[in-house]
């Protein structure tokens, strides 16, 4: 079977003022359709780097990326647009949401971008994952009324709503209690489960790693294990 994701040779580098920051050196592994999978290692380790170049979001400084069947370094900035847009959902660490739309609004925002859509049906399939996700009563809620842990299930709504074949998560569960963070991930893996959806979160949470089927060990920009 072919995977979904694939990572040949993957570096990565930056200029910070006068020096070049090595983030990814050699990176190479596949995710297969339907994983559920943790990338896990330290702070400044290349996590988030990693996550960036697999959700189109940055490009390789050298080596090769698949991204369901698309060489992603040969795709023009429309076409990548278009791969993020209708196959990726992002949660983020800092959430990303909207300031000025509300919690329907923020949700519903990817759908209307798709153009595949009727209002009413935007609107519809966007406040079922927000009864879902269980911030149904806040659903006219500005981000700025909501704590971290509701406007975290807002983000995880808005990634979902799309049905995305890949989900990345970038220390989903960092900015939030024990229990809601337990209930995000529930929410995942039920995702995962039953859509098979394919789901590749960054962490350093020992307990966020147990729910994790594969985990993939990064330092110092390479893949230890």
């Amino acid at each position: 079977m072919e995977p979904i994701i694939e990572l040949k040779e993957v570096k990565k580098s930056y200029a910070l003022e006068k020096t070049r920051v090595e983030a990814l050196r050699g990176v190479t592994f596949s995710v297969q359709k339907g994983e559920f999978m943790s990338i896990v290692g330290p702070s400044g380790s290349g996590k988030t780097t990693l996550l960036n170049l697999i959700g189109c979001l940055d490009t390789p400084s050298e080596g090769d990326i698949w991204v369901d069947g698309q060489k992603i370094n040969a795709l023009n900035d429309k076409a990548l647009t278009s791969l993020r847009l209708y196959k990726i959902g992002f949660i983020f660490q800092t959430f990303n949401l909207i300031p000025v739309l509300d919690v329907l609004e923020n949700v519903e925002f990817p759908l209307l971008m798709m153009n595949r859509y009727s209002k009413q049906e935007c609107k519809a399939k966007a406040e079922a994952l927000i009864e879902a996700v269980g911030i149904g009563p806040y659903i006219k809620h500005r981000p700025a009324e909501l704590s971290g842990g509701q406007r975290q299930r807002v983000a995880i709504a808005r990634a979902l709503v799309t049905e995305p074949a890949i989900v990345l998560a970038d220390e989903p569960t960092a900015n939030l209690d024990s229990k809601t963070g337990a209930d995000i991930l529930n929410i995942m893996q039920r995702m995962n489960e039953t859509q098979k959806t394919t789901f590749i979160f960054s962490t350093h949470d020992p307990d966020v790693l147990s729910y994790a089927k594969r985990i993939v060990k990064i330092k110092d920009g390479t893949v230890v294990e």
